[in-house]
């Protein structure tokens, strides 16, 4: 039995209200075990035999779709190596004050070409790092400020969908649910 974390993109966002008890009560549905939620944003722990992280996505966001009549974007990680990502320290600033990393989750990694036009993207704010399935985002200013993503830059490389996480509810999550992965494996 493997332990999952289930990053689900664009949940509790505007129309997209949904409580975390029917969230939960979804995965249940699709037979997966040890079902819990961390923060109402889309974040869902789970166990279940199945190996292929693939196969998880997209029976997950079938079912999601068809339970909730709208398309979820589902990006699958074990528990280990949500902890290796939240154990990573991507920038040298991280943990610097007024600094924001936010992890990027991908479905596949970027092309070579992409991670590296996505890393030579700099501002005087902002900067990336792409690692395998995963993008970091630092930024030095409010999130909310930064003119990053419609820089022209960053709208030329066409990133495929993502979801994103600040890295202090990453490491948040680690801490409630990192064990359970060697809890898990010695199952």
């Amino acid at each position: 039995m493997t332990r999952y974390v289930a990053f689900l993109r664009g949940m509790n966002l505007g129309k997209r209200r949904l409580e975390m008890s029917r969230l939960k009560s979804l995965f249940v549905e699709l037979g997966f075990r040890d079902v819990d939620t961390f923060i109402a944003s889309g974040n869902v722990i789970f166990s279940t035999p199945e190996r292929v992280t693939k196969k998880l996505e997209s029976r997950i966001a079938a079912h999601l779709e068809r339970s909730l009549g709208y398309d979820v974007d589902t990006f699958v990680r074990t528990v280990d190596e949500v902890v290796a990502i939240a154990s990573s320290k991507p920038f040298a600033e991280d943990g610097n004050d007024g600094i924001t990393i936010h992890v990027g989750f991908l479905q596949d990694a970027l092309s070579g070409g992409t991670a590296k036009a996505l890393t030579a993207v700099r501002t005087p704010d902002d900067e990336f790092i792409a690692k395998g399935r995963e993008y970091y985002w630092l930024c030095r200013i409010r999130t909310s400020d930064s003119k990053v993503w419609t820089s022209p830059d960053v709208k030329a490389l066409k990133l495929p969908t993502s979801t994103m996480r600040n890295m202090s509810s990453v490491r948040k999550l680690v801490a409630k649910h990192g064990s359970d992965g060697a809890a898990q494996r010695g199952r």
